[in-house]
């Protein structure tokens, strides 16, 4: 589940899988800046004069048994953000490679959030 904070001051992702959030969690204690599971994008509105998404930076930290994005600057009122997850998406069982139905790409988790 990807929602807003109670105060919408940060983005968490819960009910993250134990298998999952171990991986996460190791790969955060080895290279936490290269990192890249979550992405968080802010949408232009019909009257922004840039119609592309741009990422928002900010810090990802495990807390508990989530993930909890937080922004360098605040999110803005009115505006929609679309949450990228690649956390628990898995390529393709051995048995579906064996019979051809592995995916050729990993699809993310997306959510969007309006603030």
């Amino acid at each position: 589940m990807i929602k807003f904070s109670e105060d919408s001051t940060s983005i968490i992702i819960k009910n993250i899988d134990e298998a999952s959030l171990l991986q996460v969690k190791n790969a955060y204690q080895r290279k936490t800046d290269t990192i890249n599971m979550i992405s968080v994008l802010i949408r232009p509105g019909d009257l922004d004069s840039i119609q592309d998404e741009q990422e928002v930076p900010g810090k990802v930290e495990v807390l508990g048994d989530s993930l909890v994005f937080s922004p360098d600057l605040p999110f803005l009122k009115g505006k929609e953000y679309l949450v990228e997850s690649y956390i628990g998406v898995k390529f393709a069982a051995v048995g579906d490679l064996i019979m051809g139905k592995g995916k050729q790409n990993l699809k993310a988790q997306q959510q969007t959030l309006k603030r």
